[in-house]
């Protein structure tokens, strides 16, 4: 049906020739707004002319038309989640699994081609990660998409790669490759905090603020059934240079039992303090139900993740490791710094924003002054990320 359907699009209007010719010399994200911008106009002048009814078609990228149906103001209400994550359509594993490690959160894709082949998925508890499905996993290879112009080409100096995460936590559009999609809406809690992370070299890839028993249908952290509460641990998981790894981890080593962390060099080479198991950083209380427990950090799945996530550093290029003219810069970070992983278990009143604050106030420690991007303006910044900024307190009850 949908080749009999694409067979009678004869043209493409000039005008949208035209257009996507300038837009194509940016990065895949301006494409992206682009087609949700003129989506919207196209439904808005088709309503006008007495159309009622309207098929978007999504091939598994729903952010899209979530955004496009947003726009048009047709979402009254907001719609529940039955879990932190959202399921895999699959029916071998939609029903059974609701456990899955923290790392792959922003690269859902990622997680679900690596554990496709597994025979049972993980519920009610993570179990054991070291099984062969998992363990012989090799990492997914980055979507190398990316235009020539990306700006991660045009990297010299680590402040220019600081440049990048600044842009991608001001809601400017540009791509991580370490996140498949926009920041999460909780990120907005928390945005002040990694924006001062970043600025000074510790760049964040992944993060969540500490929630303390809010209502499982809270618009922004809340999931499961109505009528629970829901609690999640403070997680950051960042790369930075051995220098700044070296005063932070003199920080951790003296911040006491409640933190928990890990770190790990691109050969393998890691550390780790208060990791025996598998730690729960999120988890719900629900009515009729036993606790539920979706997010976890567990040390062999991160062993698994670091080598994804340095190979990364390569994803921003057209080839990606394989590109010509690698930046020396890449190549330097991707040898040399450290991927920290780094976990609150005080979810009541922990903050690891001090040990960072310690990090930093060390005389050893050397500032970065990188300007701070301008945060986007209008519904695209809107809909990236809510600006804040909240007491990250008032996520507790």
């Amino acid at each position: 049906y949908m080749g009999r359907l694409c067979s009678q699009i004869r043209t493409i209007p000039e005008f949208v020739t035209q257009e996507m010719d300038a837009i194509q010399t940016k990065d895949d994200e301006s494409v992206k707004e682009y087609g949700i911008s003129l989506n919207v106009d196209m439904v808005r002048q088709l309503s006008k002319a007495g159309v009622r009814f309207f098929h978007f078609i999504c091939m598994n990228l729903e952010y899209s038309v979530t955004r496009i149906v947003d726009e048009l103001g047709l979402l009254d209400e907001q719609v529940q989640r039955d879990l932190p994550w959202q399921r895999s359509a699959n029916p071998r594993r939609y029903g059974s699994e609701d456990v899955r490690p923290i790392f792959w959160a922003n690269r859902p894709k990622s997680y679900i081609a690596k554990t496709m082949m597994w025979d049972e998925f993980p519920n009610g508890r993570w179990g054991d990660s070291r099984s062969p499905a998992f363990g012989e996993d090799t990492p997914v290879p980055a979507a190398h998409a990316w235009h020539a112009e990306t700006p991660w080409v045009h990297v010299r100096s680590v402040d220019d790669v600081i440049t990048i995460f600044l842009k991608y936590l001001s809601g400017i559009p540009v791509t991580l490759p370490w996140c498949e999609s926009d920041l999460a809406p909780e990120t907005s809690h928390i945005r002040s905090r990694l924006l001062d992370l970043n600025a000074q070299g510790f760049l964040t890839i992944n993060s969540q603020p500490r929630v303390n028993g809010l209502p499982s249908d809270d618009p922004i952290h809340g999931w499961g059934p109505v009528g629970g509460f829901v609690y999640q641990k403070e997680y950051v998981e960042l790369f930075c240079s051995p220098e700044n790894w070296a005063l932070l981890h003199s920080e951790l080593e003296a911040a006491g039992p409640t933190v928990s962390y890990m770190a790990v060099n691109s050969t393998g080479d890691i550390r780790f303090s208060n990791v025996e198991t598998v730690n729960a950083v999120t988890w719900g209380v629900m009515p009729a139900k036993e606790i539920l427990q979706p997010t976890v950090v567990d040390p062999t799945s991160f062993n698994v993740w670091k080598d994804e996530a340095f190979d990364l550093w390569f994803g921003g290029l057209p080839g990606g490791r394989q590109a010509t003219n690698v930046p020396p810069i890449l190549q330097e970070i991707h040898a040399t710094w450290m991927l920290v992983n780094l976990v609150e278990n005080d979810f009541v009143c922990g903050d690891l924003q001090c040990v960072f604050e310690r990090t930093m106030q060390r005389p050893e420690f050397v500032p970065r002054n990188v300007p701070r991007p301008h945060p986007l303006m209008g519904s695209a910044a809107k809909n990236r990320i809510s600006v804040d900024e909240i007491d990250v307190d008032a996520l507790s009850s």
